[in-house]
This record gives structure tokens, C-alpha cells and sequence, in this order.
């Protein structure tokens, strides 16, 4: 099983632009050389954004935030998460994450698709088509959404798009509201009995047109019709998380039971996995701190480690953690100088592609270990680097699945996750 944090359940569970600087990269150097300036010999020319460019200066900034070490790992989580501290010994965290966007919309849309450019399957898309589902009332492949008070940028549906596969692989976005599934309750006046009689003639109607046409998409929207009309009874049980019992609740936190927060989501994410939903996906928007940076942090952080540990730890004790892989990350890092003026108790930082961590959980990644390594500014890779197609080869690899052979032809191509390259990381497997 798969959940996917990266933007956030990456358990994809992907948080939507996360900075991990200063989070879970951690270098002493950066503390003791704060405002002075980034060696040129560091930054070798590489590209800016148009933000920090035309910066005359580029002062370091150490984290805010008090860093300590952790469990038999000796890992070093901030003090911005002191729910995540307490499962070091459970994850892995890569630190040496690394990719060639350098801007919030093409780097999501590369992690979620392996393309910067839209208009290709995502990767739960990819995961449905080679391992449909495992329940037929409920979709292989579902999207939550949650927003902190930081500033962030958009969230948009090409990042759960079946792209070029049949329409039935499409991620289901889930809403806050009191249908979880826009328009999939029966219209006022409408019984259960007379909407089964009108899908059974829309159904005689579209397959008198496959007959004439062929269209295969013709055949997926008679299947989607029944899945939803499926859903209509499973989604409201599934999606009650009022029935969860206090310690289920205490180990999330009160907001769980507040629909649409991503603890809420966190706890779905859970159900979902439980009855057989494929993949997961959790988006929480509100880590984009080019400014403010100190007072945004706290509160981004607050919304999302309870419940992140929460997961883990509730996997973990439902014996599940070791069939269900867990993602926590960004689409990319930011920058270890500051962006603008720095003060001590304000300042932002920009985007940075080049060196950036994750986490990851269960699925037969290995517990309590830390992967790779950047130089003493926490600025490039200096030990075994992973690309964004090595990570998507080898989260694909966890499922069962060959990265190279899991292959779609379209348009005279044949089309993969990761490309035409990747490899699967497997120093951090058992």
C-alpha cells in the first residue's frame, strides 16, 4: 500500500513546499557564520530564481530554531517538531534530495509526474494503472487537501491528473464539506431505486455507442458511473471520523475531529489505507516563507507534527506500518542565505533545487537511518545524491513494480514515471 507527504500522504504524506531548511537539515556551520557572506566558490554560478538574483549580497542565516539529536539514531529534528522526535528510530530521512526545477509549480508538477511540464499521469495515476485497486467501492487513487496560515502557492488538479491513461485512474479529491465527494450524493427527490434505473439505461446507451465507436473512454466512463454509484454507500462510512475512539483522537490531536485540517486528513488517510485505497495523497499548502520566516514557521509546523507522528505511530501499532509506505517532504529545499534583509527575528529564504531532505516510512524502507549528506553550508551534495526520478523508481519498486517496465505508448512514445532514467535507491531498503 502507498500513502503519499510531499506538498505532502507522499502515505505519499506529500506537504505541499515545505522549507525543510532548517527543519531537518542541520549544520553548525551556518549557526556560527550568521550574516556572513555565501563563498562564491559554494554557489559555482549555479541559477537563481528572479527573486534573489539580483541580490548584491547573499548573507548566511543559521535555523531559528533549536536543534537537538534523537532516539538510537542520534538524528537531528528541531524544535519545531517535537511529535517527529519521538519516531526517528521509525523513518529515514534522506538528505540529499536533489532536483532541476527551481520554481513551486514546474518542481510539484515533477515530483507528482515526473515531467515538468503538465499533461502527464501523476504518479498515483501510474500506481492505479499498474495495480488497480483493491477495493471496488472505494478509488485506488485519493487527494486531500489542507491549507496552513503561511503563504504558499497553488494547488491544482493536474498533480493528481490521469494524463494520458483512461480517466479512471484519476485521483478523487476528497472536500471538507458534507459531501466528501462533490456530486456524489442522489439530487433531492431522487430514491435509491429510480437512480439505479437511470444508470442502468445510461449504461445500455453508452454501450450501444462503444459498440458503434470503440472509444475506450466510452468503456471508463460506465465504469466510473458505477463506482460512484458504489461510493455513495462507502465513502460516508469510511469518511465518519466521529465514531474514532479518545485515544485515537488524544494521539492525533483536537483538530482531527476539525474537517479539512490536514490532522483530519492525516487520520483519513489512515481509514482510507485501512479499506483498500491505494494511494493517498495529503497536500498542505503554506510553506512558501520568503518573509517572516520565524513567526510563519512556528505555526506550519504546529499544523502538521502531531498528526504526522500520529500516523506513524498508529500504522505502527495496527501492525500495518510495514505494508504502507509514508512520505513527508517538499517539491524542493530553500536556500541557506537569506532572501532580502536579515534580521534576527525576520527573514525569508528562497527557493533551492540543489540540496533538500525528505523522510520516508514502512514499506520496507529502513528504520532509524540517515541517507546522504550535504557540504558545511548545507548548499550542495557531497554523498550519494537522489534525484526525484530515483526516488520515484524506487517508491515504484516498494509497490512490486519495475520502473522501466511500467510503460504507457502514446503518440509513437512510450512513456514512464521516471523518463528515461533513475534507479532504485536501495541502501536505504531492508
Amino acid at each position: 500500500k502507498f500513502f503519499v507527504g510531499y506538498s505532502t500522504t507522499f502515505t505519499y504524506v506529500l506537504t505541499n513546499k515545505i522549507n525543510i531548511q532548517g527543519k531537518l537539515s542541520y549544520k553548525f556551520d551556518t549557526d556560527n557564520m550568521w550574516g556572513q557572506e555565501l563563498p562564491a566558490s559554494v554557489r559555482q554560478g549555479q541559477k537563481l530564481t528572479g527573486m534573489t538574483s539580483g541580490q548584491a549580497s547573499f548573507p548566511l542565516v543559521g535555523s531559528y530554531f533549536d536543534f537537538a539529536q534523537y532516539g538510537e539514531s542520534r538524528a537531528w529534528i528541531s524544535s519545531l517538531f517535537p511529535y517527529t522526535s519521538k519516531i526517528v528510530d521509525d523513518i529515514c530521512i534522506i538528505k540529499s534530495m536533489y532536483t532541476e526545477a527551481i520554481n513551486h509549480d514546474p518542481a510539484l508538477t515533477f515530483f507528482q509526474t515526473g515531467s515538468q511540464q503538465g499533461n502527464r499521469p501523476s504518479m498515483g495515476s501510474w500506481l492505479s494503472y499498474g495495480l488497480g485497486s483493491e477495493n471496488k467501492n472505494l478509488p485506488a487513487f485519493t487527494v486531500l487537501l489542507s491549507r496552513g496560515s503561511g503563504n504558499g502557492q497553488g494547488v491544482y488538479s493536474k498533480l493528481w491528473s490521469n494524463g494520458f491513461l483512461d480517466s479512471i485512474h484519476q485521483g478523487v479529491q476528497f472536500s471538507k464539506g458534507e459531501d466528501p465527494v462533490l456530486y456524489l450524493s442522489d439530487p433531492s427527490g431522487l430514491s435509491r431505486d429510480d437512480r439505479r434505473k437511470m444508470l442502468d439505461k445510461v449504461s445500455e446507451l453508452n454501450n450501444l455507442s462503444y459498440d458503434e465507436f470503440g472509444d475506450p473512454e466510452i468503456s471508463t466512463k460506465i465504469q466510473q458511473y458505477e463506482m460512484a454509484y458504489r461510493m455513495q454507500t462507502a465513502v460516508p462510512d469510511v469518511t465518519d471520523l466521529s465514531k474514532e475512539p479518545d485515544d485515537i483522537v488524544k494521539l492525533y490531536g483536537p483538530d482531527c475531529l476539525v474537517p479539512g485540517t490536514f490532522a483530519a486528513n492525516c487520520l483519513l488517510a489512515r481509514k482510507l489505507s485501512e479499506n483498500g485505497v491505494r494511494f493517498v495523497q495529503l497536500y498542505h499548502q503554506g510553506w512558501d516563507q520568503h518573509g517572516q520566516l520565524p513567526s510563519q514557521m512556528t505555526g506550519q509546523a504546529k499544523d502538521t507534527d502531531q498528526a504526522s507522528a500520529a500516523l506513524i505511530t498508529d500504522l505502527k501499532q495496527r501492525g500495518l506500518l510495514d505494508e504502507t509506505l509514508v512520505i513527508w517532504g517538499g517539491e524542493f529545499g530553500r536556500t541557506n542565505y537569506s532572501q532580502g534583509k536579515l534580521e534576527k527575528d525576520n527573514y525569508g529564504r528562497d527557493h533551492h533545487p540543489r540540496c533538500f531532505s525528505i523522510w520516508m516510512a514502512g514499506g520496507g524502507v529502513k528504520p532509524g537511518i540517515v541517507y546522504g549528506e550535504s557540504d558545511d553550508f548545507g548548499y550542495n551534495i557531497v554523498k550519494d545524491p537522489v534525484h526525484v526520478h530515483d526516488f520515484q523508481a524506487t517508491v515504484l519498486n516498494q509497490l512490486g513494480i519495475d520502473h522501466e517496465k511500467l510503460v504507457y505508448k502514446h503518440l509513437g512514445r512510450r512513456y514512464r514515471l521516471t523518463d528515461v532514467s533513475g534507479k532504485v535507491v536501495r541502501d536505504i531498503l531492508t
